[in-house]
């Protein structure tokens, strides 16, 4: 097996993993927010509770223009902040219920893409896909 190879077809990977992603997410997000807070709200959607320092690592933001972010979005009534009940400096990040109902309304209109993307895909080639899905997730996005 030819690693440096196997990079190159990581690298090509990904740069269409960051393409398709656009076109299934483009114009998904509402109005009301940045796509800065949108990339927030998805995340905290997949990964929920979270911490404000996991978002920003995720990110790639400072704490600061995390923090500035997570009080916008709470002003918005989309995130609530609990706190640690064991280490009260400890606070966790979840969507509110007008969170959940808008990032619903987001991936529903990105699942509409995405199964229109694989509408001619057959029985053999969506198990082939998740088949797929599933080692990368085990093996490489773990």
């Amino acid at each position: 097996m030819d690693k440096k190879a196997l990079f190159y077809k990581l690298v090509s990977f990904t740069s269409s993993v960051h393409r398709v992603t656009h076109e299934l997410t483009q114009n998904a997000k509402s109005d009301s927010i940045t796509q800065v807070q949108y990339n927030i709200l998805e995340h905290i959607t997949v990964s929920q509770p979270v911490t404000p320092s996991e978002i920003s690592d995720c990110q790639y933001m400072s704490m600061p223009n995390t923090s500035r972010e997570l009080r916008k979005l709470s002003e918005k009534g989309l995130i609530e902040k609990i706190n640690d009940t064991e280490d009260r400096r400890k606070q966790y990040i979840r969507l509110s219920n007008d969170g959940e109902t808008m990032m619903n309304e987001a991936f529903a209109s990105i699942e509409a893409r995405f199964l229109n993307r694989i509408q001619n895909a057959s029985k053999e080639d969506l198990e082939d896909i998740e088949r797929a899905l599933d080692i990368l997730q085990t093996k490489l996005f773990y």
